[in-house]
């Protein structure tokens, strides 16, 4: 776990607790590693799981780790956007990737620092491993997101509500509400369309809505989102997650990391699944997919 700040040490404290992997936590600095691990150990004897956490400042204790999560990198606060953070997390995401992938070079990696779609092109590029081993997590916290509104506006178990949320991790993010259900039933049958709209729109300012109430990035859902593809992919689950992946054709988009289903495993992203979408959410997938390039079109990687 390469950041140890408040997203990583949330997926460390969530992997730890299911008691299967040894976690490395590491952060440039000093004591707050070491002081998260320790932590997350001692809490390991109220919760009953094995410590089995250890904080580092170097990559060291990482090596021949079989994922590395990276969510280094400043947090949006305030009003910045996702995009105002590419040239100060660009130059942070090449730098712990290099020292990630000498120590670990059969990883798997996970990008979880925004802006999170351009920052999975930095880790392609100076991994030069195969897409397959380097995508990001979006989907998952922003499909949670959509998941725990439609709960709200239906007053149903959120364990009922099937959703999907596909590309670009930002502000023209697509909920897929054609393949949405509550139970089995569509969503349009248990929502009026306004309700579905203003679920949508909040969903994808769903991120800059929690900037406002907190002064910074939120944390646990995307700790525990970061953790659940950890899962998939120790545990080799054969996940069908919404993942940021790299496309070559897959919805009409070439050459470009985007939010996407997936099959998650542990050969890690294993297939891309195309989903049949309705010709205003393909419309708003290739307006996402342009937002994103124009991110990307900004790095210097």
């Amino acid at each position: 776990m390469v950041g140890a700040g408040a997203v990583g040490a949330t997926c460390a404290q969530v992997l730890a607790a299911r008691d299967y992997a040894d976690v490395v936590l590491v952060d440039i600095k000093e004591g707050l590693p070491q002081g998260k691990a320790l932590d997350i150990n001692q809490m390991g004897a109220v919760l009953g799981y094995e410590p089995n956490v250890v904080g580092s400042n170097g990559y060291e204790e990482s090596a021949e780790s079989d994922v590395v999560v990276i969510t280094a990198g400043v947090p949006r606060t305030g009003d910045m956007s996702r995009d105002d953070l590419v040239s100060i997390n660009e130059k942070i995401v090449v730098q712990v990737v290099e020292a990630a992938a000498v120590q670990s070079p059969e990883a798997i990696l996970i990008v979880v620092s925004n802006p999170l779609d351009a920052m999975c092109h930095v880790a392609k590029s100076v991994s030069g491993w195969p897409k397959e081993r380097v995508f990001g997590m979006a989907g998952i916290l922003d499909t949670a997101r959509f998941s725990t509104f439609i709960a709200w506006e239906t007053g149903a178990s959120v364990k009922d509500v099937t959703a999907m949320v596909l590309g670009g991790h930002g502000d023209q993010m697509v909920p897929v509400v054609s393949a949405t259900t509550v139970g089995g039933v569509p969503v349009r049958k248990l929502a009026s369309e306004d309700a579905i709209q203003a679920m949508v729109e909040r969903t994808a300012k769903g991120g800059g809505e929690l900037v406002k109430l907190l002064g910074t990035s939120a944390w646990y859902a995307p700790g525990a989102a970061a953790a659940q593809m950890v899962d998939a992919i120790m545990l080799d689950e054969k996940r069908m997650l919404p993942c940021t992946a790299y496309l070559e054709g897959e919805y009409g988009i070439e050459g470009l990391y985007m939010g996407v289903p997936v099959k998650l495993g542990r050969g890690g992203i294993e297939e891309v699944v195309e989903l049949e979408l309705s010709e205003d959410e393909q419309t708003m997938l290739n307006e996402s997919a342009d937002a994103v390039r124009e991110v990307v079109g900004v790095l210097t990687t």
